[in-house]
């Protein structure tokens, strides 16, 4: 099964919000299944974003599971939970939905010789902030709840931009909403341990 038909089978089983179906008409007219994650770290390859986007829900499922059956006692996820998972993991990055481009450059191998070889640059057509602009897209088509807003807006944790220019509204989004803090660690152990 391809990245994008894995997508669109866990999108299509957990997310039946109204609006749902023309999001995903609207993703599928874009780059997202075919998009990169990011220019040279992690899944920096076509196809990178949506298999980043799997791994970030695998990792916030297990996550949110766990958080359920060590405070609840639940070993399962009521359809309310799944479906906010599935939003908040899948959706986190769409922010990258045609903000990559191919480029080529030369380099030389080996043996000295020159090459043209495919690299990604960005070309932010809408700047307005990583987890801003993937809340805002996802509202164009399907209204969010304030906690899934929280959740996706702050996913970057430390490495959003507002915090690194002294905003504290992280803290408060996470002790508010902790399935914040969970997404983003389900986002980095994507990052650095499966893309």
């Amino acid at each position: 099964m391809s990245y994008k038909e894995k997508f669109i089978e866990i999108y299509n089983a957990k997310i039946k919000r109204q609006g749902a179906k023309e999001l995903l008409a609207w993703l599928e007219k874009t780059d997202f299944f075919t998009a990169p994650a990011s220019t040279k770290y992690h899944g920096s390859i076509e196809e990178g974003l949506v298999m980043h986007s799997l791994n970030v829900y695998e990792m916030f499922h297990e996550e949110v599971l766990n958080r359920a059956k060590r405070y609840s006692g639940y070993e399962i996820l009521d359809d309310t939970e799944e479906e906010k998972v599935a939003i908040c993991a899948l959706l986190h990055d769409l922010c990258k939905v045609n903000f990559y481009q191919k480029a080529y450059r030369n380099q030389k191998d080996n043996d000295g010789n020159w090459h043209k070889v495919a690299y990604y640059t960005i070309d932010n057509q809408f700047c307005y902030g990583h987890g801003e602009k993937s809340v805002w897209l996802i509202q164009r088509f399907m209204k969010l709840t304030t906690e899934e807003s929280v959740i996706i807006r702050w996913h970057m944790g430390g490495f959003d931009d507002s915090v690194k220019g002294g905003s504290y509204d992280l803290s408060g989004a996470w002790i508010k909403y902790p399935l914040g803090m969970l997404l983003h660690t389900a986002d980095l152990k994507a990052t650095y341990l499966m893309d």
